[in-house]
């Protein structure tokens, strides 16, 4: 047995120990990608040992999240984690949750579980690698992106979506290694899938490297091979074996979500030569597997060293490098001004708010799936350019019709580290977007989705196009904050929140119509009360008779509304429900007294978590689908005209 056989069969023994004391898990997978996640981060993976954030250490994404105990093992190895950590879990509080997660675990990339995204992730982890070396040098930023995905996560669309683009821009240090063991929780996988992935992937501009993933020469040359590639992406196929080395397993299906019996796992480990012990790691097998830690280390202090220098050396490096890690809410932006009483869309608002910071903000990076014109990211892109088609150093993101792929890109991007990513599209397809904004949110990432056409104000397009519930929904994912302007004014500010969050992503949601301009002579408020997510924007003398809440659109539309009234009455504008719920309650009743029970609110969408702020008061919304006609038919068809909405409170009050 080589000391490589010696390390591969600990690992094994303590994936399935980890998962048989959790009674919960999935050891097979594990077992089959252990041979080539072993020697991958044995032998070729560089990070530094004492510090595992370092800048420009090697990522390791496990695409495969439900393989967790296997990279837990390795970071036992690596010393991230102890094996206390590794009998923990999957237990409450520990480091060893059943999925990895960024923010607990040491050496954890990136939180994956729902399969595909960590391979969307990936892709966006090595964009930003490559972005960041054509900025930086290759001196300061140059390591590998390594993605270790399985069956489930290329049956997964996004993973797909995101491997053509990782393709088209050449992307040469992204080395992906698919473990085929051709088994599913279900069953086989050729019960659901008949893939020539070798064929899809050389299709898509990527190196692909079959091997016998069991064969170790054979996985260091692909690995090598793979580093040696620069103008694309390589994907190593693995054909393994589901559950490799059980004693009577290999190869079952049950091994997948099940922990394997006291008798197995006993008979395992006497195949394969391992101790009868539980969590057994000896003394040689990590010694062997930390031989290369002292070179890693001094690998990571002259880079340090080379750093300073360059920096005391390279004024437009320093300020570079200023730029990337710098914190977020230490930027200082200097946002466009408006002209009180001009109609503008919010997304035309959001685009000349774009061209005024681009130039400041090099970190900047993103784009629109395919929308440019419409999502006004039109000049950022002529501007820029499209990242990789005209250079490593460009900053427009062309994703195409990829919404999902984008948003895990995003991610990624985040994820790495030095960027400031964002990325647009129509509100109604957020939906495509959706579980990798929650992942957002899961994972504490302040990355900015940009919504445009937030209502049935998009008009001819028709229902397919006119978001009705999403706003709504996205508003129960927590953490994420919730952004929809009034006008230009508010847009400008609610840019201004986002752009500076250091933990929660935004959504941002802008009209295709134009919204008339706040004027703060008038409205003074409008400066900075977006900041408290509701403010009173047009108050009244003394206690209002009446209070009127809106976001975005309909903000104006209450305004008119309160001019049909005798009697007092005051208009709170509430770009973020999210902000406006995290407020001190003194704060809350000072806009909202609980004693003015005669409230209503308007916004063009689902009219249910409205209720919370009005009671058994009115609101104006839509809570069916839209229909195709010009926008300023459908508003007065729904009513969303002053006096329909004054008409609907007098009814009530």
């Amino acid at each position: 047995m080589t000391q490589t056989d010696k390390t591969i069969a600990v690992v094994k023994g303590l994936i399935m120990d980890g998962v048989a004391k959790a009674n919960s898990g999935h050891p097979g997978g594990a077992m089959s990608s252990a041979d080539y996640a072993t020697i991958l981060f044995s032998e070729f993976l560089n990070f530094n040992p004492d510090d595992s954030k370092w800048f420009n250490r090697d990522r390791f994404i496990l695409s495969a999240g439900h393989e967790s105990m296997l990279q837990y093992a390795l970071l036992h190895l690596s010393d991230f984690i102890t094996i206390d950590d590794i009998k923990e879990f999957r237990q409450l509080g520990s480091l060893t949750p059943g999925h990895p997660e960024v923010h607990l675990t040491p050496g954890v990339e990136a939180t994956t579980g729902p399969l595909g995204q960590g391979f969307g992730m990936s892709v966006g982890f090595a964009t930003a690698e490559a972005y960041l070396r054509e900025k930086l040098g290759a001196d300061v930023m140059d390591h590998y992106t390594y993605v270790l995905s399985s069956d489930g996560d290329l049956q997964e669309p996004i993973a797909l979506g995101a491997a053509s683009l990782a393709g088209l821009w050449g992307l040469g240090k992204l080395i992906a290694y698919y473990d085929s063991n051709k088994i599913q929780l279900a069953g086989p996988t050729c019960k659901s899938d008949c893939t020539d992935h070798k064929m899809v992937f050389e299709g898509m501009c990527w190196q692909v490297i079959e091997v016998d993933g069991h064969n170790h020469d054979e996985i260091r040359a692909a690995i090598k091979a793979g580093q040696a590639e620069t103008s694309k992406p390589t994907m190593i196929i693995g054909h393994t074996t589901m559950a490799k080395g059980c004693a009577t397993m290999e190869g079952s299906h049950k091994t997948h979500g099940e922990p394997l019996k006291a008798d197995e796992i006993a008979a395992t480990k006497e195949k394969l030569g391992l101790e009868a012990k539980d969590f057994y790691v000896p003394a040689d097998v990590k010694e062997a597997y930390q031989s290369r830690f002292d070179g890693m280390r001094k690998e990571a202090a002259d880079w340090q060293v080379a750093l300073d220098a360059k920096l005391g050396k390279d004024a437009d490096f320093a300020t570079m490098w200023g730029h990337v890690t710098k914190q977020r809410s230490d930027l200082k932006i200097e946002w466009p001004t408006f002209t009180p009483g001009e109609t503008m869309a919010t997304r035309q608002a959001w685009g000349k708010c774009l061209d005024s910071v681009m130039d400041s903000l090099p970190t900047l990076v993103g784009g629109s799936a395919d929308l440019d014109p419409s999502n006004q990211t039109l000049n950022f892109r002529n501007t820029y350019g499209d990242f990789a088609i005209d250079g490593y150093g460009a900053r427009n993101l062309a994703v195409g019709v990829r919404e999902f792929p984008m948003a895990a890109i995003m991610n990624g991007m985040q994820l790495h580290g030095g960027l400031l990513p964002f990325g647009a599209t129509f509100l109604t397809f957020a939906d495509y977007c959706r579980n990798a904004i929650r992942m957002s949110a899961l994972q504490e990432l302040p990355v900015l989705y940009v919504f445009t056409h937030d209502s049935f104000w998009v008009g001819e397009d028709g229902p397919t196009h006119q978001p009705i519930e999403h706003i709504s929904s996205l508003r129960l994912i927590p953490g994420l904050i919730d952004l929809r302007p009034a006008d230009a004014m508010e847009t400008a500010v609610c840019l201004d929140i986002a752009m500076k969050q250091e933990k929660m992503p935004s959504c941002i949601f802008l009209t295709r119509q134009g919204l008339p301009v706040l004027d703060p002579a008038e409205y003074p408020a409008v400066v900075d009360g977006p900041r408290k997510g509701g403010y009173v924007l047009k108050d009244c003398d003394g206690t209002p008779d009446l209070i009127l809440i809106a976001s975005g659109s309909e903000v104006s539309l209450a305004l008119d509304t309160a001019k049909l009234f005798k009697r007092k009455v005051r208009v709170v504008s509430m770009p973020s429900a999210k902000l406006f719920d995290d407020q001190p309650e003194s704060y809350k009743n000072e806009v909202l007294p609980p004693k003015v029970t005669a409230r209503a609110a308007a916004e063009a969408g689902r009219t249910t978590l409205w209720y919370k702020y009005v009671g058994t008061g009115v609101v104006l919304g839509l809570d069916h689908f839209g229909a195709s006609a010009p926008g300023k038919i459908l508003s007065d068809k729904y009513g969303f005209t002053p006096e329909n909405f004054a008409r609907m409170i007098r009814e009530k009050y």
